[in-house]
Order: C-alpha cells, then sequence, then structure tokens
C-alpha cells in the first residue's frame, strides 16, 4: 500500500499539474454492490450522483492528510482519493494505460487516472468541512513540526501493551506509516518489531522518532517506493525500494557495519515483518 512518501510524492506532482484546471468528465468501469462502497464512485448509483456534482468544477488545491488525496475543488467540495493497496495516479495527454478504473478529464488536453490492478482505491466526494470531521479520527502527521519527541511518546502510550511495529502503523496514533516504513524504521533504530511499547527505554524511543522522521523524508527524497505497483503521476517508479535494508530480503546478511545477522521475517497481527536477527532488540 502507498504510505505517506508516496502519497506525498503523487501530491506535489497534481500540485504542479492539474491545480487551476477544470474537470470536464469523469468515467468508471467500477461496478459494485458491495455495501462498505456504497459512499464511492464504485457504486453506480453514487457515482452518478459524483459525476453531477463535479463537472465543470474548477481544481483549486490538492492537499494530503494522512495516505488520503484531497483535491478540493470550486463550489466548496473536496474530492477524496485513497490509493489503497495497488492504486496510483497518472497525469498525461493518453489515458490509456494499464489497469485504468476511472479517468478525469480535465482541461489543458488532460486526463488523471487511475490505475489500480485489485480495484480497491477508494474515490468520493464531500463538502469541506465534511471531510475535517471525516478524518478527524487520524493521529498526527510525523512531518509536521509541531509533532515533537513528548507528543510521539503521548501517542505510544495510547497503545501501551501493542507491539511497536503494530502502533507504529495505527493510523489513529500516527499516520502514514505502514508495512515497508515501520520496518525500515526499526531496522535503523535497533527495536524488535515484537517489542512492547511499555518495554521501551528512552534511548530506544529517541532513536525511533529520529529514524520516523529521517526515512520518510528519505522516501520522499527518493519518489516513493515502487517495490510493488506504486508510480507516480507521470508513471515512473520510486527508488527507495533501492535502498531497503529490512523490507523483503528475507534470509540476506545485515547491511548494518559490523552487524552478523541475518534479516528474519515473521507474522505480527497478519503483517509480515522483517528485522535482524542480531541487532535488533
Amino acid at each position: 500500500m502507498p504510505e505517506l512518501p508516496e502519497v506525498e510524492t503523487t501530491v506535489r506532482g497534481l500540485q504542479k499539474e492539474v491545480v487551476g484546471l477544470r474537470i470536464l468528465n469523469v468515467w468508471t468501469d467500477l461496478n459494485t454492490k458491495d455495501k462498505r462502497k456504497v459512499d464511492t464512485i464504485s457504486n453506480p448509483k453514487y457515482f452518478s450522483i459524483f459525476k453531477k456534482e463535479i463537472k465543470g468544477g474548477k481544481i483549486i488545491s490538492v492537499k494530503r492528510r494522512a495516505k488520503n488525496i484531497l483535491i478540493n475543488l470550486s463550489g466548496d467540495k473536496n474530492i477524496l482519493i485513497h490509493l489503497k493497496m495497488t492504486g496510483y495516479l497518472f497525469v498525461g495527454k493518453d489515458p490509456n494505460i494499464r489497469f485504468k478504473h476511472v479517468i478525469f478529464t480535465l482541461s489543458g488536453k488532460k486526463f488523471l487516472v487511475l490505475s489500480d490492478i485489485r480495484k480497491f482505491g477508494k474515490i468520493t466526494l464531500f463538502k469541506t468541512d465534511e471531510t475535517t470531521r471525516h478524518l478527524n479520527n487520524l493521529g498526527p502527521e510525523p512531518l509536521d513540526k509541531n509533532f515533537d519527541l513528548k507528543k510521539f511518546k503521548e501517542r505510544l502510550l495510547k497503545k501501551r501493551s501493542g507491539k511497536i511495529k503494530t502502533v507504529l502503523m495505527d493510523q489513529s496514533i500516527v499516520v502514514g506509516i505502514g508495512n515497508i516504513y515501520s520496518d525500515e524504521i526499526l531496522w535503523r533504530s535497533g527495536v524488535k518489531s515484537t517489542r512492547k511499547i511499555q518495554t521501551l527505554k528512552e534511548k530506544e524511543l529517541k532513536l525511533i522518532f529520529k529514524a520516523i522522521k529521517e526515512l520518510l523524508k528519505k522516501g520522499i527524497d527518493f519518489g516513493g517506493d515502487s517495490m510493488s505497483d506504486y508510480r507516480n503521476i507521470y508513471g515512473l517508479p520510486g527508488k527507495f525500494q533501492l535502498h531497503h535494508m529490512a523490507y523483503r530480503r528475507t534470509g540476506e546478511k545485515c547491511k548494518k557495519k559490523g552487524c552478523p545477522g541475518v534479516i528474519m521475517r515473521e507474522i505480527i497481527n497478519n503483517r509480515s515483518a522483517h528485522f535482524c536477527s542480531q541487532h535488533q532488540k
């Protein structure tokens, strides 16, 4: 699933390419009766309403909240897009890309396309104030300047008995961290994925906090992680996957200088965790 760096990379691309343009039309081949998607464009009845509401709307801004992309339109409306497991957004003159399931026709002879092989992506529409309420259960943004060590510790302590990897991925605690970056953060910190929050020492908490800031920024600098399906808005892969120290390196030697360990894999709360057998404790 695209995490904070991938979504941020997408948002920055959209800010350059689509702000100021108008939505002329929208198409989708998504069609489901799944009640969990009743208020998304995967539902044909909802899509009909959605299409009428957004046609002619001007794109005022594009922002990110957690792993959500918010496209603000004239008329006080927000299109909310969540890429879920395998989605990415493409902008170009030719919308005929692989696994296209939603196409926004824009002014300026451009198209905004959702490619999503597994069709899990979510697109819906809110009034601006409704968007805020919809997202109010999310934790703080880890790259915000006011997100300091004190606040980080306060958030973690809400799940004192939770395992650190699971808690880092809990979007109600802190947003944007998923399977890839949690593995990399804990590898860098020297903390094993299964450690419970209440057992972590002050020094370990400082190392984890520092690694969060550094690795999420690094992920953005490298244009995201394309180990799986993620691509930027031009259809190009990111490069963070070339710098993995733990994620999906099962059985390989640890890259930490002087460490004799190998990367292990185990399942924690139905999610895979990759960690060094020696220096992560």
